[in-house]
């Protein structure tokens, strides 16, 4: 058995200049965020990432083999919710409370499927329809690439002694 060539580094879509790819991987949301990993191309090749640490792949952004050959990143299609309202804006922010990835354009959002969020949108006022797109959602602040959920109900360590941090209104929101 042979092995497949090694992608060491990326090569940010903003980066690449007029150099053109070899091939195509497509990656949905979630398998665009990975440090080690053999991959397939839409050729059905075979390539190994092998980064140096986790990093968040934006669609276009390319993968680099040890030979220079580059490998497009492409994002796949995703069941998604579509939202349209009036006040995006406000939708946006209920969004954004509840660490919800989300793809922002003029005149909708997207996210990915999720029946909480799509009965608390309508509640909201939103008009909300499930289709199926590539997923790009907005990157993390600072220029950090993607950002994570996190867990309210955490308890932190301060000078040799724990303390809880949950808020009851979190559990009972994830019951809705």
């Amino acid at each position: 058995m042979t092995t497949p060539p090694a992608a060491r580094s990326i090569r940010r879509v903003a980066d690449r200049g007029v150099d053109r790819p070899a091939d195509l991987v497509t990656l949905d949301y979630e398998a665009r965020f990975l440090r080690r990993k053999v991959l397939h191309t839409v050729q059905n090749l075979p390539f190994l990432v092998d980064l140096a640490e986790t990093v968040s792949l934006d669609h276009g952004d390319c993968f680099v083999l040890e030979d220079g050959t580059l490998i497009e990143v492409i994002a796949a299609r995703e069941d998604l919710i579509e939202i349209r309202g009036t006040d995006l804006i406000r939708l946006a922010w209920h969004i954004g409370n509840r660490h919800t990835p989300c793809q922002i354009e003029p005149d909708r959002l997207l996210i990915r499927q999720d029946k909480v969020m799509a009965d608390m949108l309508q509640r909201l006022g939103a008009q909300v329809a499930a289709i199926s797109e590539p997923f790009i959602p907005e990157g993390g602040a600072y220029g950090m690439g993607r950002t994570h959920g996190h867990d309210h109900s955490h308890v932190h360590v301060h000078g040799g002694h724990g303390h809880d941090h949950s808020d009851p209104r979190d559990e009972a929101a994830d019951d809705v």
